[in-house]
């Protein structure tokens, strides 16, 4: 997992299978990142994940409620065709905007 602070926008690219076994470590390294530099904007990016379950979901609702502790959005971009499909179920786009990966690879 990477990440940059530009103009209060805080971008965290995650890489990678996210499901029950990676899930707890990506939400806290996320949370951790979140308290550290208080951003305005918190940017998930996808563009790298693999795969993702439903317990990736936690790892949104989770940086969601940490920023709007801090009066702050969260935006999931560039998410591939499988995790899209994890989030529109659980009705994610109704709690954060979300955009899919423009690039084809």
């Amino acid at each position: 997992m990477t990440s940059f602070l530009q103009d209060k926008q805080l971008t965290i690219a995650l890489a990678g299978e996210i499901d029950h076994h990676s899930a707890k470590e990506t939400m806290q390294a996320v949370g951790r990142k979140i308290d550290a530099y208080l951003p305005s904007v918190c940017v998930l990016d996808f563009r790298d994940v693999t795969f993702m379950d439903s317990s990736g979901i936690a790892i949104v609702i989770n940086a969601v409620r940490r920023m709007g502790e801090l009066d702050g959005k969260v935006r999931l971009q560039n998410i591939p065709p499988q995790p899209m499909k994890v989030l529109r179920a659980a009705g994610v786009e109704r709690l954060t905007q979300m955009s899919e990966r423009s690039e084809v690879r």
